[in-house]
């Protein structure tokens, strides 16, 4: 592992600095009020720039995972709910159905599961929904564009 690190340690340099422009989009428009939002795109920026060659990490399952999960997470952050257990179900059926539904439509993206429960929890907000977005499009934009570039580090 050392000896690949020696090679390759702009890579290494280089992609995790892309990493920290993505996040650091994210970090500016949602508070951490939002922490299960934000650990999803940071999670989704590993994926992307430490994983690149991976389908996980292509545009595809980027953008359609998360938005899958913006979906579900607004779904069910709309549906009242009383008690403690009513949370659990409506937060767990987020996940469950995100999940349900990137796989039939062949978008899987695990983070964007923790999107969902992120937006189920807090709701969602112009802010919430801003940040998602341009954090996955800049993610997919900057795989495509240096794609060539990026070398799977894991």
């Amino acid at each position: 592992m050392i000896e690949e690190f020696r090679l390759y340690w702009k890579h290494y340099v280089l992609q995790s600095l892309f990493a920290t422009v993505a996040v650091f989009v994210v970090l500016y428009f949602l508070s951490l009020q939002n922490a299960v939002i934000i650990a999803s795109i940071g999670a989704t920026a590993f994926i992307v720039f430490a994983m690149p060659d991976y389908v996980t990490a292509q545009p595809r399952n980027v953008i359609g995972g998360h938005l899958v999960g913006l979906f579900w997470g607004f779904v069910f952050s709309l549906i009242p709910h009383a008690a403690t257990i009513e949370d659990l179900v409506c937060y767990s059926l987020a996940v469950g159905l995100s999940i349900f539904t990137m796989v039939v439509t062949d978008t899987e993206h695990p983070p964007a599961a923790g999107t969902a429960l992120g937006v189920a929890i807090t709701g969602m907000s112009p802010n919430v929904l801003l940040a998602v977005i341009l954090s996955i499009v800049l993610l997919s934009l900057m795989h495509r564009i240096f794609k060539p570039y990026l070398r799977d580090l894991t």
